[in-house]
């Protein structure tokens, strides 16, 4: 089997294991949350507010001497996290104070930020450079469309590092976050502060989307915030339990999609959206029969 041969004997795409399953588990955390307020879109808006935290980056690059270091690809990925973090409280902001739909300001923040970046990545081309000091554009590729079985050892600490930090702030969080998420109405009264619950959640899915889009590429990023969830809410009614299965579901949909990936050839996001879509169709299927049968077996109870 070429999975054995790639894992067992080069142990070449260890790291891109290490780095999926630590983006499994951060985003597996977030996703029921994702799931319970609706916020499939977010990830779609975060990941292409990218494109104007690439022109930012592009531009300060391009104003920047070399030796600031502002042209490396730590700096831009600093940069992109920086902006999309913006663009994320600027949607939680939008929302609170009623002025749009959370929906209607993720798609304003979307193309203004599409374009934005459009824009500045070409101020920054014609600012004058020294052929010296390198190209100011490395392309949009390198942030917005990355591989996960490109990933080395030092991108999968990276994603570690974030992963470790986002589990942390969500399980420091756990009560008010919670409690926010599930009954947003009354969480008030019991001294939860909604607007700050939902800022700290959009900071926390900007940080996910974005690390997960430069380490397995956009597709994987939303679909692991929205698939693992969705199945794990059918399968259990309590709060552990639906974290739980979330992340165990989130696991065995990359390891099925690595392999599926290996032994088929076929690349590996799309193999691992693949196998968590259907993955998803089974849990629906079976719930659908459990409620029947739960059904029948209450109706023949009274008869």
């Amino acid at each position: 089997m070429r999975t054995f041969d790639y894992l067992f004997d080069s142990g070449l795409y260890w790291p891109p294991v290490l780095a999926g399953l630590a983006i499994v588990l951060m985003c597996g955390v977030l996703s029921p949350l994702v799931v319970v307020k609706r916020l499939a879109f977010v990830g779609q808006g975060v990941s292409h507010s990218a494109f104007g935290g690439i022109g930012v980056a592009a531009l300060l690059a391009a104003l920047t001497p070399a030796p600031w270091g502002l042209s490396g690809a730590g700096a831009e990925f600093a940069v992109v996290v920086a902006f999309c973090i913006a663009a994320a409280m600027a949607m939680a902001a939008a929302a609170d104070r009623r002025a749009v739909q959370l929906d209607t300001a993720i798609g304003v923040s979307l193309v203004a930020s599409m374009a934005l970046g459009i824009v500045l990545v070409e101020i920054a081309k014609a600012v004058p450079r020294d052929v010296a000091e390198g190209p100011v554009f490395r392309g949009w590729e390198p942030v917005l469309f990355g591989s996960i079985l490109a990933v080395g050892k030092q991108d999968a600490q990276v994603a570690g590092a974030i992963a470790a930090a986002v589990i942390g702030t969500v399980w420091w969080l756990r009560r008010p976050l919670i409690f926010w998420a599930f009954d947003e109405a009354a969480s008030p009264a019991f001294g939860v502060r909604a607007a700050r619950m939902r800022s700290v959640l959009m900071v926390l899915l900007a940080v996910a989307v974005v690390t997960a889009m430069k380490l397995a590429g956009v597709i994987l990023a939303t679909a692991l915030l929205v698939l693992p969830g969705a199945a794990a809410l059918r399968l259990s009614d309590r709060l552990a339990g639906v974290m739980a299965w979330s992340c165990v579901l989130g696991v065995g949909g990359l390891l099925g999609g690595l392999v599926l990936s290996f032994e088929a050839d076929m690349p590996p996001g799309a193999s691992i959206v693949l196998v968590m879509t259907g993955v998803l169709g089974v849990v629906w299927a079976w719930a659908g029969v459990r409620g029947v049968l739960t059904m029948r077996g209450r109706e023949a109870a009274r008869g």
